[in-house]
């Protein structure tokens, strides 16, 4: 049980996608003015990271390479990245509309979101069984969910504030993520799973 919230705990903030792996930052910069917006946007990309580490490790394991076609990894990753987003897409707009409106673009554009692909991606240089998978994107994503949560937090704080014309919008943004990728930095002497 412990090595499971060790893998938890080492994607979430070791290997902080956002913060560490810098991965998805378009849809940070677009999308992380409210937090509401970045609620939503970081639970569907923690469920879809979710699934598809877990999906793309029964692919991979159990279709690809015993039929010798690890090559196709990355197509194949990106098949199920897609069709999984678009099952969530479907959900969403079912569910609710405020937000399917509020995500707009971004929505689809998980599927390209690299963070995802790289939890399916990393998850192969690691030694881990389809539970450790799923935990290790379950971990991947909820990292990128509250690095993305932290960040619109602070860009609602500083909207009040008065910015430098030339820092405004993703000027600001990009320095608010550095500073806070170096404070991850600190959180990499303590797990390494």
């Amino acid at each position: 049980m412990t090595a499971f919230l060790i893998i938890f705990i080492s994607a979430a903030f070791t290997d902080n996608m956002l913060l560490s792996r810098f991965l998805g930052m378009c849809s940070v910069i677009g999308l992380s003015k409210k937090s509401d917006t970045a609620i939503g946007l970081g639970a569907a990309v923690t469920f879809v990271t979710a699934i598809t580490a877990a999906l793309n490790y029964l692919v991979y394991n159990k279709i690809l390479l015993p039929l010798g076609l690890g090559y196709l990894s990355f197509i194949t990753f990106i098949i199920v990245i897609a069709a999984t987003v678009q099952f969530i897409e479907m959900v969403i707009e079912r569910i609710s509309p405020s937000l399917y409106a509020t995500l707009g673009i971004f929505l689809p554009l998980i599927t390209v979101n690299c963070a995802i692909l790289g939890v399916s991606l990393f998850m192969l240089n690691k030694p881990y069984a389809f539970v450790e998978s799923f935990l290790f994107g379950l971990g991947g994503g909820a990292g990128w969910m509250f690095a993305i949560m932290l960040i619109s937090a602070i860009r609602e704080r500083i909207n009040e504030q008065a910015v430098p014309k030339g820092l405004e919008g993703p000027g600001i943004t990009l320095i608010i993520i550095g500073i806070m990728a170096l404070a991850f930095i600190g959180f990499s002497g303590m797990i390494r799973a």
